[in-house]
């Protein structure tokens, strides 16, 4: 298992990280008492008990009173589970109660880091009304290839530019010189994300609705898409 890997995501649930370096302990040893769990991971026993506390508090461990005080860890399904289900009614309440008109922003936002820059690629071709453009290496593509095929089975037109040969049926793709880190999303001629995503990128995209810099971007595709086709009938005539 990966520990750090395993301990990040349980912190996305509400853990802290010592809170989920105490519940890995439960997982793997089964009910065992603050004392023997201080002893195996070397976390003071004062701050083994806060943590204990914090976990039953959060429903991720039962106490079990027997001659000493044991903890038992609830399942990770369920307790994730009712993480999840709590948060989902929670939204719904927000959602109707939050009710301001939500207006896009105006200008150029910049959005850092890998997970930002993935968020903000899912919710736009989440909310794609008729068409996507989208130009990037085929390692991305295969990122996004899941809601990429969900829109072409819903008839919405895909398009993709890309530096490798890839298949999704339904799309119109076009194969062209190496994309490195490099990514264009266009959507619904609406909005635009532009700049370097991947490992061992810098991560920083731009997004923006302002027309004039989706028409420009939306230009400089199509001239890169003219470019393919071009040099694809100097190959067939070749």
């Amino acid at each position: 298992m990966d520990t750090n890997k395993a301990i990040e995501y349980l912190m996305h649930f509400g853990m802290s990280r010592q809170e989920a370096t105490v519940y890995l302990r439960l997982i793997e040893a089964g009910k065992q008492t603050g004392y023997e769990i201080a002893r195996d991971t070397g976390i003071s026993r004062s701050n083994v008990y806060a943590s204990l506390a914090a976990l039953v508090e959060k429903g991720a461990a039962y106490l079990v009173e027997e001659d000493a005080k044991r903890y038992i860890p609830v399942h990770v399904q369920e307790f994730c589970g009712n993480r999840i289900r709590r948060m989902e009614e929670e939204q719904k309440w927000l959602d109707m109660n939050l009710t301001g008109e939500q207006k896009e922003e105006e200008g150029y936002i910049t959005i850092d880091g890998q997970e930002h820059i993935s968020d903000k690629i899912h919710n736009l071709l989440a909310n794609v009304e008729e068409r996507v453009y989208c130009s990037c290496s085929g390692v991305c593509l295969e990122q996004l290839k899941g809601q990429l095929k969900e829109l072409t089975e819903k008839g919405k037109k895909v398009v993709l530019v890309t530096d490798h040969p890839f298949e999704l049926s339904g799309a119109i793709i076009y194969v062209t010189k190496e994309k490195g880190n490099q990514i264009g999303l266009i959507t619904d001629s609406k909005y635009v994300l532009s700049g370097e995503y991947g490992q061992e990128s810098r991560n920083t995209c731009v997004y923006s609705g302002q027309r004039n810099f989706v028409t420009l971007f939306k230009t400089a595709l199509a001239n890169e898409i003219e470019l393919i086709k071009i040099r694809e009938g100097e190959n067939e005539n070749e």
